[in-house]
C-alpha cells in the first residue's frame, strides 16, 4: 500500500497519490452504480474503502479513516440485504422512510456527530474533529439507509458532501474535494431516480390496500 501512497499523478495542478485517485474514482462509481441499484455497488465500495483508509490515515484524519472500517462492515450488510430485497425489473426494492425512521435518522446524525467529535478530540485523532465526525456519522447513516433501500439516504449524502468539500480542501486533498463536488450532482440525480421508483413501488401497494379494505 505504501507504493500507492508515495506515487501519484498531477491532477489540475495538484499532486494526487494513486491510492487517493483510484479510491475516489471507485467511490464515485459507487454513487453511479447505486443510482441503478446494481449489486456491483458493494464490491466496488469495498475496493474504495481499502484504498481511502490508507489515504486518510496518512492525512491524520482519524474520523475519515475510521469510517472506512465501518463502511466495509456496512457494505457486507448492504450486499446481503440487496440480494434479499430485489425486484425482477427495477433491481433492489426502494421506499420512502416512515416518520419514525426520519426521526431516528436525524437523532442518529445529531447524537452521533457530537459523540464522535468529542471522542476524536479526546484521542487527538483529528485536527478537525467536528466536520470529521459529521462526515463519519453521515456516511455510516447514509450507507445504513442505502442498505435498507430507503430513498432518504441520498439527502444524507448531500449533507456529507456539504461538509466534505471544504474539509478536503483544507486537508490538501484537492482531487477528493473535486470528487465530492461531482458526488453532489450524482446524488441529486440519484435522489430523483429513487424517489420516482419509490412512488412506482408504492402505487400498487396502495391500490392493493384499497381493494382489500
Amino acid at each position: 500500500m505504501r507504493f500507492f501512497l508515495e506515487h501519484g499523478v498531477t491532477v489540475l495542478g495538484q499532486w494526487t497519490s494513486i491510492a487517493e485517485l483510484i479510491g475516489q474514482i471507485c467511490a464515485l462509481a459507487v454513487v453511479f452504480l447505486a443510482k441503478y441499484r446494481t449489486l456491483w455497488t458493494w464490491p466496488v465500495q469495498v475496493a474504495a474503502t481499502v484504498l481511502l483508509f490508507s489515504v486518510y490515515v496518512s492525512a491524520h484524519l482519524g474520523g475519515l479513516a475510521a469510517r472506512q472500517v465501518i463502511i466495509l462492515l456496512i457494505s457486507v450488510y448492504g450486499w446481503w440485504a440487496w440480494t434479499r430485497r430485489r425486484d425482477p425489473v427495477f433491481g433492489v426494492v426502494v421506499r420512502r422512510s416512515t416518520f419514525t425512521e426520519i426521526v431516528v435518522t436525524a437523532s442518529a446524525l445529531a447524537v452521533g456527530t457530537v459523540g464522535v467529535a468529542l471522542l476524536l478530540q479526546s484521542l487527538d485523532a483529528s485536527w478537525a474533529p467536528w466536520p470529521d465526525a459529521a462526515i463519519f456519522v453521515g456516511t455510516v447513516v447514509a450507507f445504513a439507509l442505502q442498505g435498507r433501500g430507503l430513498v432518504e439516504f441520498w439527502l444524507v449524502w448531500l449533507l456529507v458532501d456539504a461538509v466534505g468539500v471544504p474539509l478536503q480542501i483544507r486537508s490538501g486533498l484537492w482531487f477528493s474535494a473535486l470528487v465530492y463536488t461531482v458526488f453532489a450532482a450524482l446524488v441529486i440525480w440519484g435522489w430523483f431516480s429513487w424517489n420516482r421508483d419509490a412512488k412506482r413501488t408504492a402505487a400498487p401497494s396502495a391500490v392493493k390496500k384499497a381493494v382489500t379494505t
